[in-house]
């Protein structure tokens, strides 16, 4: 087998957008690794797709992101972690893969109300990784899980403050306000692009977000003895590139290379 002739990087997959907000913290917490980002836009939203389809898609971006050097991956997809993960694992195991798993654990640490809101996409709810966390950690602990399939789209698109877009949103938040849970789980990595107007329906309530937590374990993953070496951030998508690199160029900063 011949070398990988690209330089290590952190290789960053998502349907959409979405994993933008993970890939973000990255490269706050790790600004000297060189990043490669795959946005699988081509077969948007995984979220309603079933467990099956989703680990296709899923392993095909796999393969192009080791092709192109990726040395860690992360999976910044709950549905995509919840459908592929333990299968990826097993698969490469001398590949680090990161997954996002819903953050109910510090939630439910940190009630006060004994309450928490999980909003999230029906493959991560009905994926036996969120039942697990469920088990686990939120003993004791009500958990309203509120399935929100067209958010994805709405933070695809950017829309989230025309009239429409904050009634659905509103709907979807407000079953958690009025249960008066004190945090909600954003257990989709498109909805943090949707914070602002979360929080418009739900303040007082603090949204949890698991990307500081991905990046630190990213860096707790990487390799032992491969040094990073200088190279541009890589963005891909297998759809409408010209749309994709405006909005990489809009949320992430410094301005990148793709």
């Amino acid at each position: 087998m011949e070398p990988n002739p690209h330089p290590p990087k952190i290789g960053v997959l998502d349907s959409g957008i979405g994993g933008l907000s993970v890939l973000r913290e990255i490269h706050r917490r790790l600004p000297h690794h060189p990043t490669l980002y795959y946005a699988d836009q081509a077969h948007l939203p995984y979220g309603p797709r079933p467990a099956e389809e989703t680990r296709r898609y899923v392993a095909a971006v796999t393969r192009f992101l080791l092709e192109h050097g990726a040395a860690v991956i992360v999976l910044a997809c709950n549905a995509a972690s919840a459908a592929s993960l333990y299968d990826l694992r097993e698969k490469y195991p001398n590949v680090p893969f990161v997954g996002m798993e819903p953050a109910v654990k510090p939630a439910a640490e940190a009630t006060k109300t004994g309450v928490v809101g999980v909003l999230t996409t029906r493959t991560t709810a009905n994926g036996h990784l969120y039942q697990r966390v469920l088990e686990r950690y939120a003993g004791g602990v009500q958990v309203i899980t509120q399935i929100a399939p067209e958010l994805v789209q709405i933070a695809e698109n950017g829309s989230q403050h025309t009239p429409e877009s904050r009634a659905i949103i509103q709907g979807y938040v407000q079953p958690m306000v009025a249960a008066n849970a004190d945090h909600i789980v954003l257990a989709c990595t498109h909805f943090p692009f949707l914070s602002d107007t979360l929080q418009a329906f739900a303040p007082g309530i603090t949204l949890v977000d698991p990307a500081p937590a991905v990046a630190r374990q990213v860096a707790r993953v990487w390799p032992d003895g491969l040094t990073p070496q200088p190279a541009p951030n890589e963005y891909f998508t297998s759809g409408n590139n010209s749309r994709f690199q405006a909005v990489v160029k809009r949320v992430i900063t410094p301005p990148v290379t793709g």
